[in-house]
């Protein structure tokens, strides 16, 4: 399902939306606008913090560099095409595959940090006492380079099948990448759902065995916040996937695989932000009391 995003892209640049451009092209700007500054300054806030220097922080840093890789690519180029006419919209074969690569990676990337981040939290609740020798530097970095790697050859892998392609045919066998695309769906989002029912039962169990509320609290507030970013980057995620079963809502489904990007990068630092006291301390200080 995943390979579907790439024609999804193709078609949108080809044959565009056909309504309400204006309206859709203020929307796409002023969100596009906010995820930049809002995922920018809560990676620049955590780096130029020492007491931000945290893995759960640093880890989620992962999280708003995909969100403005994702975006970058896809939303300018979107917005350019809103400003011609449909019959002007053309995009190079190169540009197309570059997106569609960026865009795989946007998709994949969300799974792959988000389980990064949940094993995070699964160690602070479970084996508080072992965090620090467990979550040391060296754990982070090999943490974000599984992540990002995972997802680099997975996502490589697929476009490299869609490359070889001959597309001067009129048939083109797309046997394998239909049985690639198909595994790699079903392997990347068993695996993400997997670990994180996995993770919370074993936070529910903690939580249920511990009498500590301080333990308790902890754990809703952390939780509760890597939850609800899991929640909006999946169902965001199933939307495009589902519609994509049914051919007469084609415009939807353009509609929401550019949601896709923007919901989630838009909602990400704001969701954190808001949750997190550490980030709130460290906003009020930077901006209001600046040495």
């Amino acid at each position: 399902e995943l390979q579907n995003n790439f024609h999804i892209i193709y078609e949108y640049h080809l044959k565009g939306c056909s309504f309400l451009f204006y309206p859709l092209f203020i929307f796409l700007l002023l969100a596009y606008m906010f995820i930049f500054v809002a995922n920018v300054g809560i990676v620049v806030l955590i780096w130029t913090d020492r007491s931000l220097h945290q893995p759960m922080y640093l880890l989620f840093c992962n999280l708003s560099v995909n969100d403005m890789m994702g975006n970058s690519l896809l939303v300018p180029r979107v917005l350019a095409d809103i400003l011609v006419p449909p019959s002007e919209r053309h995009i190079h074969y190169y540009e197309c595959v570059m997106q569609a690569f960026t865009a795989h990676m946007f998709g994949t990337n969300a799974h792959t940090v988000l389980m990064i981040m949940a094993f995070d939290r699964y160690v602070a609740i479970c084996n508080p006492l072992r965090y620090s020798t467990v979550m040391t530097d060296k754990m982070v970095i090999k943490l974000t380079v599984s992540a990002w790697g995972v997802a680099f050859v997975l996502v490589g892998i697929l476009l490299g099948l869609t490359i070889r392609l001959n597309r001067c045919r009129t048939l083109i066998n797309v046997f394998i990448n239909n049985i690639y695309g198909l595994t790699f769906t079903v392997v990347l989002l068993l695996s993400s759902v997997g670990s994180i029912i996995l993770t919370y039962s074993k936070i529910t169990e903690a939580c249920l065995t511990s009498k500590s509320k301080s333990l308790n609290s902890k754990a809703l507030k952390t939780c509760s916040t890597h939850l609800c970013l899991y929640l909006i980057m999946f169902i965001s995620g199933l939307v495009p996937i589902i519609l994509h079963r049914f051919p007469q809502y084609a415009e939807y489904r353009k509609v929401s695989a550019i949601l896709f990007n923007v919901v989630p990068g838009s909602l990400n630092p704001v969701i954190y932000g808001l949750q997190s006291q550490e980030i709130h301390k460290s906003l009020i200080v930077k901006v209001f009391f600046p040495k």
